[in-house]
C-alpha cells in the first residue's frame, strides 16, 4: 500500500521525472557534508536487543553522554528520544537502532 499523495499526478515521461527531481537540488553555495553512523546496541551475554529501561539499556546509554561528555537530552512525552552537542545528535530509531550524525560543514 502507497502512502496517499497530495497534488501533481502521476509522473508520465523522464522529462517530467528529471524536473521533479531537479527542483529538490539546492544551489552549490548551500551544499554541505557531514557523516552518519547508525548503531544497534545488545547485551553482550545474551544477545538481546538493548531495552530502553533499567540498568543496561537504550536509557542509561544517553544518561552515560549527557553525564560525561555533556550531551542534551531531546524528549518526547517524558522520554529521552535523542540527545545533541554542537550541531551533532544522537537520534533515537525504529527498532531501538541509534542514529549518530555529526555537524553539517560547508563541502
Amino acid at each position: 500500500m502507497s502512502i496517499p499523495q497530495s497534488g501533481g499526478g502521476p509522473i508520465e515521461s523522464f522529462a517530467q521525472l528529471a524536473e521533479f527531481m531537479e527542483s529538490g537540488c539546492k544551489t552549490k553555495d548551500l551544499w554541505k557534508i557531514g557523516t552518519e553512523h547508525e548503531k544497534f546496541g545488545w547485551l553482550t551475554d545474551t544477545r538481546r536487543p538493548l531495552p530502553y529501561d533499567g540498568e543496561r539499556s537504550i536509557n542509561a546509554l544517553f544518561a552515560g553522554l549527557e553525564a560525561k561528555f555533556g550531551w542534551e537530552p531531546v524528549r518526547e512525552g517524558g522520554n529521552v528520544i535523542g540527545l545533541t552537542r554542537n550541531g551533532a545528535n544522537i537520534s533515537l530509531e525504529p527498532g531501538g537502532s541509534s542514529s549518530f550524525r555529526g555537524r553539517h560543514s560547508a563541502a
